[in-house]
């Protein structure tokens, strides 16, 4: 049985994005390395250090469904239907785009408007025995207070923001306790996983 997964680039003061919303330093180790990778989406490239392209590659693999938030999803502008890693996405929304505003349907994308529970258990049936990644910070959090993420990972990045969205906060219980971490270095990133202890 596959685990359920938070992935987010965070800059080492706790931000995952800046006071702006951009996330331009934090995915900068997505394009610091001479190794040219394609994802799944033609107009995201990546060109990554040995040690991170394995990574990368490695961590998709083992992942049979994504989840995100509706506002991940606007902001990405639903990667034009096809998400870099080409797995199944299911949007954790209040409201279904029209099809005006989403006109990709044939694309592996699911609109879940039951809550955040119901994303999880939708995208592990489509995952079958691989990893269910969620890679919104709120979806991540919902998931962390009901008991329902195994694994948060982190590709901490050299940068302080000093201020914007942190990957965590204002948790309905806390402390949350972490196993020790499994640490890969990178180029201008460091991964670390850390295990959910209940």
């Amino acid at each position: 049985m596959g685990q359920v997964v938070s992935n987010m680039s965070m800059s080492l003061d706790g931000f995952i994005e800046d006071a702006d919303g951009s996330v331009d330093q934090l995915f900068e180790w997505y394009t610091a390395g001479p190794v040219a990778t394609e994802s799944a989406n033609v107009d995201l490239p990546w060109h990554q250090s040995e040690e991170d392209a394995e990574y990368v590659q490695g961590s998709v693999d083992d992942l049979g469904a994504l989840i995100a938030g509706r506002r991940l999803f606007d902001i990405a502008n639903g990667w034009n239907g096809a998400h870099p890693t080409g797995l199944p996405v299911f949007v954790v929304t209040h409201r279904v785009p029209t099809s005006q505003e989403w006109n990709h349907p044939d694309a592996p994308f699911t609109f879940v408007t039951d809550g955040v529970a119901s994303a999880i258990a939708q995208a592990k049936a489509a995952a079958g025995d691989k990893d269910v990644v969620i890679a919104s910070p709120n979806i991540a959090q919902q998931a962390l207070d009901a008991g329902l993420l195994d694994v948060i990972t982190v590709d901490l990045v050299p940068y302080l923001l000093g201020s914007g969205t942190p990957y965590f906060e204002k948790l309905a219980s806390s402390p949350v306790r972490l196993d020790n971490p499994v640490i890969r270095p990178g180029n201008r990133a460091t991964h670390l996983s850390y295990r959910v202890l209940r």
